[in-house]
């Protein structure tokens, strides 16, 4: 068996090399080729180009390679076609990867399958019938996608969410990350301001300002922030005047296991969180976190994304659990006198978003085969060649 795979960012060489991994086990002597990162290199995949070209985010950036883009997008759909692979498996990146996709489907060639249903169940919802018309099959992260992607005649297999594959510190490594930070007992507050420097800029005084009201009637609280490699610098820079001072985790002053690790200690050790949006809530809740998301953008942002979005919560414990456990501040909502309430109600009463991140991590598939092996058995259902062999 031939599969040519295909991955633009980090998130995307992960769940390709654990798809990798599944389909070794299921089928030994498959062979692979496309274009992915270091994991997908560990697996056995020598990438046509650096994936790290298509790790682009914003028009800004893509604007003045575009045309590079543009060729790289025909080699790839050359490349597929010459390798003569049995299946095609573009994953995320669908600026790129679905543009190669319909390359291939003119050019006749193999099954396409695409890993990451687009979350048209939250906006958008005509990106489904788009991709319906070159892709023969979605693999879903989340378990509520596939009907939204079978109404427009796509198969659609939810194989788990990866955050379930993912390790979670044990007792002993947030009992040393407490020690070694002079934390004892004290109850935590995880501070998280997002992984992007727009997002920092904005939230940052916010999360400082609730940080200095909670210290009003809960000066016990210590907190702790883990900043993103990418915006340690300005995490500290941002935090400077803020009341009360948290303890910065920069990943960049340590080496990228410990950081892992001290990064998964802080999860565990905490008792509550303050979490811009985003898929930061599942590793929260991985880890039994209770939390209040928090997040705002630009006025423009604001009113366009109020006109397109379908759903009233944009949490995915919320979503998936079927609750509204989570408290949300949104945009104008996105208040200091707001929050700081909400997360001193949090940390007397954790109970009902406890179960709620329970019941999420149940129905993300922990418990069950490793998302990657459920991705590699579909994949080779859907080419007629059942998804069982070897194990």
């Amino acid at each position: 068996m031939r599969a040519f795979l295909i991955a633009g960012e980090v998130s995307g060489d992960k769940l390709g090399a654990a798809l990798m991994s599944g389909l070794k086990q299921l089928v030994p002597d498959v062979a692979f080729s496309g274009v992915g990162g270091p994991l997908m290199t560990a697996e056995g995949l020598t990438s046509l180009f650096p994936m790290d070209e298509l790790s682009l985010m914003g028009i800004a950036e893509i604007a003045p390679k575009y045309f590079h883009l543009k060729r790289r997008i025909a080699e790839t759909a050359d490349a597929v076609i010459a390798a003569q692979a049995d299946v095609l498996i573009t994953i995320d990146s669908p600026d790129f990867c679905l543009r190669v996709a319909k390359l291939v489907r003119e050019k006749g060639g193999p099954r396409i399958v695409h890993y990451v249903a687009p979350s048209v169940w939250a906006w958008r919802a005509g990106r489904a019938a788009k991709m319906a018309a070159h892709v023969d099959q979605v693999l879903a992260l989340l378990p509520f996608e596939p009907p939204y992607l079978e109404a427009v005649g796509l198969r659609c297999d939810f194989v788990g969410h990866p955050v379930v594959a993912e390790p979670v510190a044990t007792d002993a490594e947030v009992l040393e990350f407490r020690e070694t930070h002079g934390l004892q007992d004290a109850p935590i507050l995880l501070v998280l301001p997002g992984s992007r420097r727009g997002e920092v800029s904005r939230l940052a005084p916010i999360f400082g300002e609730v940080l200095a009201r909670l210290a009003q009637t809960r000066p016990d609280i210590r907190p702790v922030l883990p900043a993103a490699g990418p915006v340690a610098a300005m995490v500290r820079a941002e935090t400077q005047d803020w009341a009360v001072a948290p303890l910065i985790l920069d990943p960049t002053e340590i080496s990228p296991d410990r950081a892992a690790r001290q990064k998964r200690a802080a999860f565990r050790a905490a008792d509550i969180a303050l979490a811009a949006s985003g898929t930061v809530s599942l590793e929260l809740a991985a880890s039994t976190t209770p939390m209040v998301i928090a997040y705002d953008m630009n006025w423009i942002s604001r009113q366009i994304i109020a006109q397109m979005l379908k759903i009233d919560t944009v949490t995915l414990v919320n979503l998936v659990s079927q609750t509204r456990a989570v408290p949300e501040f949104i945009g104008a909502n996105c208040r200091a006198d707001r929050i700081a309430p909400a997360l001193l109600d949090l940390i007397d009463n954790p109970a009902t978003q406890i179960e709620a991140m329970e019941t999420t991590m149940t129905l993300l598939g922990r418990g069950d085969d490793a998302p990657g092996l459920r991705a590699a058995r579909a994949v080779l259902d859907g080419l007629g060649q059942g998804g069982h062999q070897g194990g």
